[in-house]
């Protein structure tokens, strides 16, 4: 008789550096180190659906592209799904089966009762009319009808300019049900059912979770406010850094796509982020700081080093330059295998991006819940209970990392794994 591990496809060995081979390698420790059923490990390796779709797009002068399009479910085990649409020309599905699982382990630690989704269309946002990118979003919902919904698969912004796409998503699905479902997506425009805060409880959770950080590994209380390095002026990257600035922190380095600026002493954050909305980038601004390369900040001394931009910001090519005294991941995926093993090595705690960027799953579930019931939060409230959400997944990572004597991230993942697992068993295989 064969044996079922016969009839499975093993996985193909992985760049250790691709978002997907980063995810799956912390789930692997922290499955292991959690004494994982091994059938319930192989189901958590692999996602329960991955659906591709085709989108027919036409143009204003009538030629028909057909544009790829996929939507990765990774684990109901918890509850819905729930993850981003992503709109990018260089889309991979190993990206989306990454930021699913991700999704998952997230949702899981935080103890947000939804399971991981991710996906997208591969189209270039910045290279079509708003029309056209409308009909892609459309046709891309209409396709996946039947499997999304408030209780099956919510979608959420991969940015705060999502806002209109997300709206549009609302609008395709209440159009099919014949009524409004407001609760099918997150990061809604507040007139739409959205909650406030959306557009910075990134930034918010980050800040947050970097005080519970700070506190814990005694950064800056003998020279003032900690110095911190922040990779990315955008709504994440720059709402972090002014927040962090009212707090007393010195933001000595902040960079974007054309390059970076530092300060040793600190940078006039609000001062730089007005000039820069005016400008449309960094390159531009000129004042008392150094101009610099994002590859060069990224290596500079300071207390706190936040890449908020793109994957792999510290990979092999770096870490073994870096001077900060603590990493707190503001992307997901920030910190390759690679580099997170040698930041280990030497010592350098690394605040992982399950827990770092809890603040738009949170504040995603806030809205979810509140368009369910049918009425909305002030300020005050989405705050506070934001503050309660994160505080506690910090206490319970920290306990497991004492306890176990594991980095932060292996004690973040065995949290969340241990939980999905556990819901997996209760449930059981239906057959």
């Amino acid at each position: 008789m064969v044996q079922l591990q016969q009839m499975s496809a093993t996985t193909p060995p992985l760049d250790a550096e691709r978002p997907f081979a980063t995810m799956m390698s912390q789930f692997d420790e922290a499955a292991k180190l959690a004494a994982i059923d091994p059938g319930e490990y192989a189901i958590l390796r692999h996602p329960d659906r991955e659906i591709a779709v085709s989108v027919p797009v036409q143009d204003e002068h009538g030629h028909i592209e057909v544009l790829e399009g996929w939507r990765v479910q990774h684990n109901a085990g918890l509850g819905p799904y729930c993850g981003p649409l992503r709109l990018d020309r260089e889309l991979k599905l190993d990206d989306l089966r990454a930021l699913a699982g991700w999704m998952t382990w997230k949702c899981a630690l935080l103890g947000v009762p939804f399971g991981g989704a991710a996906g997208g269309i591969k189209l270039d946002r910045d290279q079509v009319s708003n029309a056209v990118l409308e009909r892609a979003v459309r046709r891309y919902v209409a396709n996946l009808h039947e499997v999304i919904g408030p209780d099956r698969d919510v979608f959420t912004p991969e940015k705060a300019r999502d806002e209109r796409v997300m709206g549009w998503v609302m609008d395709t699905v209440s159009m099919h049900e014949r009524h409004t479902t407001n609760a099918v997506v997150t990061g809604k425009p507040l007139v739409l059912g959205g909650t406030r805060h959306h557009g910075d409880a990134t930034a918010q959770g980050l800040r947050m979770v970097l005080a519970h950080a700070a506190k814990r590994h005694k950064l800056g209380h003998e020279r003032g406010g900690p110095s911190v390095i922040i990779q990315g002026a955008g709504m994440v990257g720059g709402n972090l850094a002014r927040l962090l600035q009212q707090a007393d922190w010195r933001v000595i380095g902040l960079s974007d796509l054309s390059g970076a600026l530092y300060h040793p002493h600190g940078l006039d954050v609000a001062a730089l982020l007005e000039r820069r909305g005016v400008a449309g980038n960094l390159a531009d601004l000129k004042g008392d700081f150094e101009h610099t390369s994002d590859a060069e900040m990224l290596v500079r001394p300071c207390d706190v080093l936040v890449p908020c931009a793109v994957p792999n910001a510290l990979s092999s090519r770096n870490v073994e330059h870096l001077k900060a005294q603590l990493v707190v991941e503001g992307a997901h995926g920030a910190v390759s295998t690679v580099a997170d093993g040698s930041l280990r090595e030497r010592g350098v705690p690394v605040v992982p991006d399950i827990l770092a960027r809890g603040g738009e799953t949170i504040a995603g579930y806030f809205e979810w819940v509140q368009n369910r019931m049918g009425f909305a939060w002030q300020e005050g409230d989405v705050l506070r209970r934001l503050e309660r959400f994160l505080g506690e997944a910090w206490t319970r990572v920290v306990h497991v990392s004492e306890e176990r004597k594991v980095p932060l991230r292996t004690a973040a993942h065995i949290v969340a794994v241990t939980r999905v697992s556990e819901a997996d068993r209760l449930r059981g295989i239906y057959a």
